[in-house]
């Protein structure tokens, strides 16, 4: 068996991909602070995570994207709110460093088990 398929390093690679998702809304809630309707948008982050931890083939399917409530809505409709977003994109760049640490670990102890190997 590949070390790619284990589990550590699939939900490592779910990880980065919800990561990456979520950035991606973020941004786009953040881009969209103006637009009147406008409705944020997040990835249930630990409700992916734990469908991965728990075996299930996440690898097929992209994370689910849906409105988030609670959040006060200005006159226009646009529920967006930049300190929110702004926060959540701050955590979101260091869940995704942190993983990358990780993995980059990872990499450089198969390196040297392949050059102590030789």
């Amino acid at each position: 068996m590949s070390w790619l398929n284990t589990a550590p390093f699939l939900l490592l690679q779910r990880y980065l991909d919800v990561t990456s998702m979520r950035e991606t809304l973020v941004t786009t809630n953040l881009a969209n602070v103006d637009t009147p309707g406008y409705h944020t948008r997040d990835v249930d982050f630990r409700g992916e995570l734990q469908r991965a931890m728990n075996g299930e083939d996440t690898s097929l399917t992209s994370p689910f994207v849906m409105p988030v409530r609670g959040l006060i809505a200005r006159p226009d409709g646009n529920n967006v709110s930049v300190d929110r977003e702004s926060l959540l994109l701050a955590e979101v760049q260091l869940q995704f460093k942190a993983a990358t640490a990780v993995l980059r670990t990872e990499f450089a102890e198969i390196n040297t088990a392949i050059r102590e190997g030789q």
